[in-house]
């Protein structure tokens, strides 16, 4: 079976081509970029031969509504949509009303544990950063959410007189002594990506102060930067959404077989 996977966020939508078990072919496109130049931007980069779509989708249901009928009609084929369950895939959800959860983050977690069957902690460092922790039997524990790096840095331009707006560098980790900063814009920039580096530690060490032993995986366009800046081995799975969906598919298609 071949199937085209799409992560669709509020700033980019991710699509990968899914086939054995395997992503081969990844690709984004940002929003803004398909408010603008039309629809027709996004279908001129998406193979069109797949037996099966299936998607993710937080940016709402005008979204999923027009994505159903332009990914339908151009693979021919009905549009699957994710959906948070109360358990699912190996993976019991801790929220008392489970679609009250981004499906992103449900799908994250069913891509993490279906590669590890063991406790973990998924980070899903995006404009907003998710924190959800897995024990070994699968079971949600719950999750943490706050701010991005650029939307932490921004909202101190907006809601400040005088700090400047600062666009985070991709590269600097503001580690170390590094991380104070001799000029504004470093410190905003050191400041937000460390407020998110510090959350995500006090996360794993929580864990770990009440005997879990989780696997820490980081996904998001921030998680390349966030890396370098955390000990151990975490794990970095830049599809991380795209595997949730790809194992979503494959165990329905073997249970249909």
């Amino acid at each position: 079976m071949r199937a085209l996977l799409l992560d669709v966020g509020n700033t980019r939508l991710k699509w990968g081509v899914g086939q054995d078990g395997k992503i081969a072919k990844t690709g984004n496109i940002p929003q803004q970029k398909i408010r603008e130049q039309g629809v027709g931007v996004l279908t001129a980069r998406l193979p069109r031969n797949v037996d099966a779509v299936m998607a993710s989708n937080v940016a709402g249901p005008t979204t999923a509504t027009r994505l159903a009928g332009l990914i339908g009609a151009h693979c021919n084929t009905d549009v699957h949509f994710a959906k948070t369950a109360r358990s699912a895939y190996g993976l019991k959800n801790s929220y008392a009303q489970p679609r009250s959860m981004g499906v992103d983050r449900w799908v994250a977690m069913i891509g993490a544990w279906a590669e590890l069957h063991s406790a973990c902690l998924i980070v899903d460092a995006g404009t907003a950063v998710t924190i959800d922790a897995v024990n070994r039997d699968g079971q949600h524990l719950g999750g943490q959410i706050l701010p991005g790096v650029a939307l932490m840095a921004r909202a101190l331009a907006t809601d400040t007189s005088d700090l400047p707006r600062v666009t985070p560098a991709k590269t600097s980790t503001y580690d170390g002594l590094s991380m104070f900063a001799g000029n504004t814009r470093n410190a905003i920039q050191s400041g937000a990506l460390n407020a998110v580096v510090g959350a995500i530690e006090r996360a794993n060490k929580t864990l770990r102060s009440n005997a879990y032993r989780p696997k820490l995986v980081l996904t998001g366009g921030d998680a390349s930067r966030i890396l370098p800046t955390l000990d151990g081995s975490p794990l970095h799975r830049p599809h991380l959404v795209l595997q949730g969906l790809l194992h979503m598919l494959d165990v329905e298609h073997n249970r249909s077989q």
